[in-house]
């Protein structure tokens, strides 16, 4: 897993709509990137719809708001729609930034071990590196915790 002071591993992946967005197109700005397991379950849903309902302060304090999980741009498409996400989702069906940053990991769910992406929160300051990493985040208090940490209350 990556920590604060190292330089945050650049992406270039699609977003929702099929188009590419790369780490580096954010210079001189405040990235909160999260990674998610999937799209329409419960827990992601939830993170998705509180950083949402956070939109606009993120935008006040020009940061801007990440999420990528495995999902095709498809589902991403379907899930923004339907509950009106309005910040950038990424597909990463290769695993390729998810490997990068060091989410994909072992899990434990009822006894069942497998591998998949854990629920984590990377703060990447203006110049490419990372600022904070909030691991294994609940989904309800994420997008709080963060504008909480970005506005340092």
């Amino acid at each position: 897993m990556l920590e604060a002071g190292m330089k945050a591993p650049e992406f270039t992946l699609p977003d929702k709509d099929g188009n590419p967005v790369s780490l580096s197109d954010f210079a001189g700005k405040k990235v909160v990137l999260y990674f998610y397991p999937r799209d329409n379950t419960p827990g992601c849903t939830r993170q998705a719809c509180a950083f949402a309902g956070a939109y606009e302060a993120f935008r006040e304090i020009d940061a801007v708001v990440i999420g990528v999980s495995k999902d095709s741009v498809a589902s991403h498409q379907k899930f923004a729609e339907k509950h009106g996400l309005p910040f950038i989702l990424l597909s990463d069906p290769e695993l390729t930034a998810i490997q990068a940053y060091g989410v994909w990991q072992e899990k434990k769910l009822y006894g069942k071990v497998s591998m998949g992406v854990v629920r984590t929160t990377f703060v990447i300051d203006e110049s490419g590196v990372i600022e904070k990493v909030m691991s294994k985040v609940k989904p309800d208090t994420n997008a709080p915790e963060v504008l909480a940490y970005l506005k340092q209350e």
